[in-house]
């Protein structure tokens, strides 16, 4: 393993993706919240670093922060045209407002018509359980269609902890998510859904009531930070859950905290989880998309040097006031290159450090795809090679 280390231009010459420290929480020394929660977690949308958690995996009921990920289907399926929003339901016994006594609802009548956009706002919005239904069965023709959706996609986000019964996320004891797989799905939907995701913030809907139904997401009318979604959730079995995301100058922050023990607290505890990571972290792009940090040698390529780089915009989550600190050093998988090469292909890795401690690593990519050589160029590269192993 080839290892080289970067000569850092301040933050210009850093790079870390999305999803470096997803699976991990680094230890910065700065001591965390105290939290009234059976597990919670802090992340930062940009980098996926991990800021602070308690039993991050543990599983839990999820109750009706299910509703993010039955949202998410639908809006896949409203991205590639297989779904609208005018589309027209025609309300049946499973999603009549009578079959789910004492819980959420959008208060859906039976035989009535109601608009895909407006079932996306009574589920997001009003947490409604007979609109989960009536959008499953428009999106895929029957519930339990609709769930292996969800669990494909659940699959495909790498959640390790979660897997989904219902649609709607009343207890089922087969049905389970944790903390660290909601922030993940919470990620997804503000990243690969932002339409959809702008009806998280609407603090009230009505439809088939009197007066509007409020949001249950009670920090939406909080004047210290400036949350602007997501779900929250509760059974008997759950407790109390939400999953908040609120911003700061350029720093986006994903809270999730399941199973406290009451209403407000939830709010109380998410808050805190919050402003504690905006009060000690900060967040910069390390590198623009494209952004070469290293040029290296290409045997048998059409080419014979290749740039290395990140291929999407790469963040870090730092303590405050710590930029200026990082050292980088980047490692390749093998001692040389070798053409065929993709763009995007991942030859190794680059390795942060802060304060004598590993504190994140990313994939090293190539910014540019390298062909083959004609026969003579290959020839000439496998003598060199021959010739460089007989000294090593």
């Amino acid at each position: 393993m080839k290892k080289r280390l970067l000569k850092l231009a301040g933050l210009s010459a850093l790079i870390l993706s999305s999803t470096a420290l997803a699976d991990s929480t680094t230890d910065f020394g700065i001591a965390a919240p105290q939290l009234n929660a059976q597990t919670y977690i802090l992340m930062d949308y940009n980098s996926g670093a991990v800021l602070a958690s308690l039993n991050p995996d543990q599983r839990q009921y999820p109750a009706s922060l299910t509703k993010m990920m039955t949202a998410y289907v639908v809006g896949e399926a409203i991205k590639q045209g297989k779904v609208h929003n005018s589309d027209v339901y025609t309300v049946n016994e499973n999603s009549w407002a009578q079959k789910f006594p004492g819980s959420s609802l959008m208060f859906l009548d039976l035989n009535k018509q109601v608009t895909v956009g407006e079932l996306m706002k009574g589920l997001i919005i009003v947490s409604g359980n007979d609109a989960a239904v009536a959008l499953a069965e428009h999106t895929s023709g029957s519930q339990a269609s609709f769930i292996d959706e969800m669990n494909k996609h659940a699959q495909r986000f790498g959640l390790q902890n979660t897997h989904f019964t219902t649609v709607h996320g009343l207890d089922d004891p087969n049905q389970y998510s944790s903390a660290r797989d909601m922030a993940i799905i919470g990620t997804h939907v503000i990243r690969d859904q932002p339409e959809e995701y702008k009806i998280y913030s609407e603090k009230e809907f009505q439809y088939n009531v009197k007066k509007p139904q409020p949001n249950r997401n009670g920090l939406l009318w909080d004047k210290t930070m400036n949350v602007d979604g997501m779900k929250t959730g509760h059974t008997d079995k759950a407790g109390y859950n939400l999953v908040a995301s609120a911003t700061n100058s350029n720093m986006r922050l994903i809270s999730v905290v399941m199973g406290v023990p009451t209403y407000k607290g939830r709010e109380v505890e998410s808050k805190k989880l919050l402003q504690w990571g905006f009060a000690n972290f900060e967040t910069v792009k390390s590198l623009p998309a494209g952004k070469a940090v290293q040029e290296e040698s290409v045997y048998y390529g059409d080419v014979n040097k290749v740039q290395l780089g990140s291929v999407q915009d790469s963040f870090i989550t730092i303590p405050k006031g710590k930029a200026g600190e990082l050292k980088a050093r980047y490692e390749l998988d093998n001692k040389g290159l070798e053409a065929p090469l993709t763009q995007g292909q991942v030859v190794g890795k680059v390795i942060y450090q802060l304060d004598g401690k590993d504190i994140a690593s990313t994939p090293l990519q190539t910014l540019q795809a390298v062909g083959e050589a004609g026969i003579f160029g290959r020839a000439w590269d496998w003598v060199v090679l021959t010739v460089k192993s007989l000294f090593n």
